[in-house]
């Protein structure tokens, strides 16, 4: 029988569903939900075990994420960028690569990663940068220089964990050979940084997922992972950002259904009807809705925990392994938002107010469009792999 580890217990799940939702209103990020699954051990839950972590598997971490992201989007959300980096690193390691390794023995020690890589207007996402990344260089014995550190300048979008994070994983574009520009991937701390007050949203606002000024952030050589030329490409690396990030989202958001359907259940149960005197929950149409919202997200927890294992099993899935990958996280977040559709109408009116749950759960779902890969990039994904290439006009 499969067994799976787990570092959540339902204490620790209660206590941050409860002060989720003064941090929503607030408009402020949790601190102690961070401090708290850091305490848990859950910031190292893809560290080896012999680098002092959980060494939880992907598909472990996934359930984990589903649990996470039912008592919190927002926490489960924000975390969740710590643990791509920190779940890439690891992936890499496993199979040979240690240029990541730092990551993971960075966050055993208590350092919080983020993601810097978006940027406002940049549609090509992780195949091009508008960020600059100029090399340092210094003088060897003998006269000759050598890049010893890229400086990093431009403004990342959607920084979650901005006010917290001690490491940020970005990249930008090196154009001092303009015969052949490269994408730098490296590691930086908060020097050279700024953070922005700029989130003010609809939803996911615990994230507080604020720009980032990058101005000549560091990254020393030992910190630059990988060097790549723009476009897409088949390195490690590429296939394990995709492969950790798509699948903890779709994890997130799935997880985010999987709560609906609780409220769901129980606004059938106490809401009672003035014309038979009977409680929603013996009511056929109210019964048939709530079975199509749990018939729809049975099928998405299946897909996220069985993409999820094939990644750690090394599953053949050949030319079609990113649009498996794009496809899942379109997939996991529409399927999501028409479970909490369908919650939301069984629920009655107060289910309306600003301060219910369920309605505060239809305003986070939302975010998942605004993820890569998003609709339009997922299906030319999926397109080419069936269809191959549109021809070169």
């Amino acid at each position: 029988m499969r067994t799976h580890r787990t570092i959540l217990t339902d204490e620790l799940l209660a206590a941050i569903h409860d002060r989720a939702p003064r941090h929503d209103a607030e408009n402020t990020f949790p601190e102690q939900d961070l401090a708290d699954l850091a305490a848990a051990g859950y910031l190292t839950a893809f560290v080896p075990a012999d680098l002092g972590g959980a060494g939880l598997t992907l598909e472990e971490v996934a359930r984990e994420q589903l649990r996470l992201a039912a008592a919190s989007p927002a926490t489960a959300l924000a975390v969740n960028m710590h643990l791509v980096v920190t779940g890439l690193a690891a992936h890499l390691r496993s199979r040979g690569d240690a240029s990541v390794e730092f990551v993971l023995r960075d966050a055993a020690a208590g350092e919080v990663f983020a993601f810097g890589n978006s940027e406002a207007g940049n549609d090509l996402v992780m195949f091009d940068s508008g960020t600059r990344a100029e090399p340092v260089r210094e003088a060897r014995d003998g006269g000759d220089e050598a890049v010893v550190g890229y400086r990093y300048t431009g403004t990342k979008i959607f920084t979650s964990l901005a006010p917290v994070w001690t490491r940020l994983a970005t990249f930008g574009r090196d154009d001092s050979d303009p015969d052949a520009p490269v994408l730098v991937h490296g590691v930086v701390d908060r020097d050279g940084t700024r953070t922005k007050d700029d989130w003010n949203t609809l939803g996911m606002r615990a994230t507080q997922s604020c720009s980032t000024v990058l101005e000549g952030a560091y990254a020393p050589i030992d910190r630059v992972y990988r060097r790549l030329a723009p476009g897409p490409n088949a390195d490690s690396f590429t296939f394990a950002l995709f492969a950790v990030f798509e699948i903890l989202l779709a994890a997130v958001y799935t997880g985010v259904a999987g709560r609906a359907i609780e409220l769901g259940v129980e606004a059938a149960r106490r809401r009672r009807s003035r014309r038979t005197g009977l409680t929603y929950d013996v009511d056929p149409d109210i019964r048939w809705k709530l079975a199509e919202a749990a018939m729809e997200h049975d099928g998405a927890v299946l897909q996220v925990l069985a993409l999820a294992r094939d990644v750690d099993e090394d599953a053949d899935h050949g030319a079609r392994w990113f649009a498996q990958l794009v496809g899942l996280k379109v997939r996991a977040v529409e399927s999501s938002r028409r479970v909490v559709d369908l919650v939301l109408r069984v629920s009655g009116g107060a289910s309306y107010t600003a301060t219910s749950e369920i309605s505060r759960i239809y305003r986070d779902v939302l975010a998942g469009i605004f993820h890569p890969s998003d609709e339009e990039s997922a299906h030319s994904t999926v397109a080419s792999s069936i269809l191959g290439p549109l021809p070169a006009p």
